[in-house]
């Protein structure tokens, strides 16, 4: 480790300390929630949680009101490691049974660590079951957590669709860790490694499997949300679970002396989900149409933040629109390295962290998922075969459905035949897009 001997005159006394040489390059930790819902965080609208540490993060940071993920998982992630519409990235359903995120493709952290950065994902990959397609097949020097999408927090086993399958893993060696609560070894390892070489920037992703099901909350916030009806008792109870995490971590970087160094981004993968494991329900999503899945609001814009308070704003608000696939090249940007030859759909957000006035630095976004593809053109949403979920069911309907999230962001009105120009004029950059990816 390095240190150096510092002396410090205050108020005409010497004053001697140790203090320990850091990069000049900041740290990165990349926060992604799962199945968290549009606005389940009590800053960003759900008054019925408790989630100091969050708001915390937003107070010293910037929030975004019009972010957007994917419907569902590994769609979400592909895109935000890759910087790249969830098409071009190559993985628009789930991964499973071999499919996952190509091998081939460059992820934020393969940038990190070719400019000298340690690199460690800790929590939920779910972009390839195949250890050749594993995190450290992808610029993760350290990969602790499991590979598929959701586990038992205490056994880590998968139970749903048999069989009965153990899922937890060290770099590339199964690894037992029975009775011990996921989430709490995901911040052991965090810790570790943070510190392992303080002379040296790391990045980590820790993909946190909060609040998706199994919903297994600490005993405390059972007890605090005793009069919330469920299904909402037991995700509000989760999500405060994680908050207690966050705040560990927060508490952690600033005993450590990482805390003005380090580069805190948070977000969800996607909209909370309605299915029969989390019980048909528990999130929040305001007046946004459905959720997990979906494509509509509910389905796809999520909680995000940025915390950088040495560098970035405090306590702002930025109601531009922005996505997943900006953190790619934000980071790199923020973190002053290289871009060169970077294939990334993203933009960089610096600017528009900075100052509220600027625009946002996208015209178009696309999204992809199955059956299901959706073009965002300022205030328009053109969604092809959208899919509606409800805490009973989940229904695909076929054809095109047109939104003006300015007239009305319930998405209420199939505005088709009213806006046909539109419909038009949508469908071109669809099939622009679509051209672009046989370049």
């Amino acid at each position: 480790m390095n240190i150096k001997q510092i002396i410090l005159t205050t108020g005409g006394l010497l004053i001697t300390g140790i203090v320990e040489a850091q990069s000049a390059h900041p740290n990165v930790i990349l926060i992604y929630t799962d199945d968290h819902g549009s606005l389940d965080v009590n800053c960003f609208g759900a008054k019925d949680l408790y989630t100091p540490h969050m708001d915390a993060l937003a107070a010293q940071g910037v929030r975004f009101t019009q972010f957007y993920g994917a419907p569902v998982s590994s769609v979400s992630r592909a895109s935000l490691l890759t910087g790249q519409f969830a098409k071009r990235a190559g993985l628009t359903v789930n991964a499973g049974g071999g499919n996952g995120l190509p091998v081939e493709k460059e992820t934020i952290a393969e940038r990190m660590k070719s400019n000298g950065y340690r690199t460690a994902l800790i929590g939920k990959w779910h972009l390839g079951d195949r250890i050749e397609q594993g995190p450290n097949a992808q610029g993760f020097d350290y990969f602790w957590g499991i590979r598929g999408g959701c586990v038992d927090n205490y056994s880590h086993f998968y139970y749903w669709g048999g069989p009965n399958r153990h899922d937890l893993w060290q770099n590339e060696r199964e690894i037992y860790s029975p009775g011990n609560f996921f989430a709490a070894e995901n911040l052991k390892e965090i810790k570790k490694f943070a510190v392992e070489d303080k002379g040296k920037p790391f990045f980590i992703y820790w993909a946190v499997n909060i609040p998706h099901y199994p919903l297994q909350p600490s005993e405390k916030w059972l007890d605090y949300y005793a009069d919330l009806p469920n299904p909402r008792r037991m995700y509000a109870a989760f999500v405060s679970t994680f908050d207690d995490y966050l705040g560990e971590l927060r508490a952690f970087l600033a005993a450590e002396g990482l805390a003005e160094n380090t580069i805190i981004v948070f977000q969800s993968d996607n909209g909370h989900s309605m299915e029969e494991r989390t019980f048909r329900g528990g999130g929040y999503s305001g007046p946004y149409r459905s959720g997990k899945f979906s494509m509509f609001e509910g389905g796809i814009r999520v909680p995000a933040i940025i915390c950088w308070s040495k560098e970035l704003p405090q306590g702002e608000v930025r109601d531009q629109i922005a996505m997943n696939i900006d953190w790619f090249p934000t980071l790199v940007d923020l973190c002053g390295l290289s871009a060169e030859g970077m294939e990334v759909d993203g933009k960089s957000l610096v600017e528009l962290i900075k100052d509220g006035s600027r625009p946002s630095p996208h015209e178009v976004l696309h999204f992809d998922f199955g059956d299901q593809w959706m073009v965002r053109f300022g205030n328009w949403k053109l969604i092809a075969n959208p899919e509606d979920v409800t805490p009973k069911q989940r229904i695909v309907q076929k054809g095109l459905f047109l939104s003006n999230l300015e007239k009305n962001n319930t998405e209420s009105t199939n505005l088709v035949e009213q806006y046909p120009d539109m419909v038009k004029k949508l469908q071109a950059m669809r099939k622009a897009f679509e051209d672009s990816l046989e370049k």
